[in-house]
């Protein structure tokens, strides 16, 4: 398993504000450097089987204009698609919706920066950002990442998710989360938050992510 505070300090995050033509939005981006290059990049982005070793299984048409599904988790529509360098989709889940951009860029000696961009409508009384802000949704690619960088070191390794449980819960993966949690903090802070608020945000979020009193 790749170390913890090593992953999370390879992450760069941001938070910022935008305006759609349904309202005013959020912007969590988050990006790490792989090594590899920007044609196999894209082939662990778009290829169903790749995207389940690091990911979760998926179903659909992973086309423009095609509709998909992860097992258990969020669906929606490819909206569109540049290859080798882009693509965008829907993100529905829970019955709301949201927006999410990948965008890979090489930089250099066969390596791929690797960046995701969620977009989500920022409600005035939404309480799940009020509880626990972006590591909400921000630890959960934080996780993304981690499980992208453990495929890239072993490509053909199948995905263990008894192995992935077993590490969730060890002292070593409580410890990426706390770590997730009061980085996706900082990111908030540094976008004008609060330090308070964010700081109990973070708490809140490793306190659901890992059953911690």
């Amino acid at each position: 398993m790749i170390d913890a505070t090593e992953q999370v300090n390879s992450v760069r995050r941001t938070l910022a504000g935008t305006t759609l033509e349904a309202g005013e939005a959020r912007v969590l981006t988050i990006s790490q450097v792989y090594d590899t290059d920007l044609d196999d990049m894209w082939d662990v982005v778009t290829d169903p089987a790749r995207i389940e070793r690091w990911f979760l299984p998926i179903s659909g048409e992973l086309r423009e204009g095609g509709k998909y599904q992860f097992e258990g988790n969020a669906g929606g529509t490819v909206t569109g698609c540049d290859k080798p360098n882009s693509f965008t989709a829907t993100w529905e889940f829970g019955g709301g919706i949201s927006w999410i951009e990948v965008r890979l860029t090489p930089e250099g000696d066969g390596r791929t920066r690797f960046a995701l961009a969620h977009t989500a409508l920022a409600d005035d009384g939404d309480e799940h950002w009020k509880q626990f802000g972006p590591g909400a949704v921000g630890v959960g690619w934080d996780s993304g990442l981690l499980g992208l960088a453990m495929h890239l070191s072993a490509p053909d390794a199948p995905r263990d998710n008894d192995a992935i449980m077993a590490w969730m819960v060890s002292e070593d993966g409580k410890r990426f989360m706390k770590l997730s949690s009061e980085a996706w903090a900082a990111a908030d802070v540094a976008s004008g938050a609060d330090p308070a608020t964010a700081e109990k945000q973070a708490a809140a979020t490793y306190a659901a992510y890992t059953g911690a009193a």
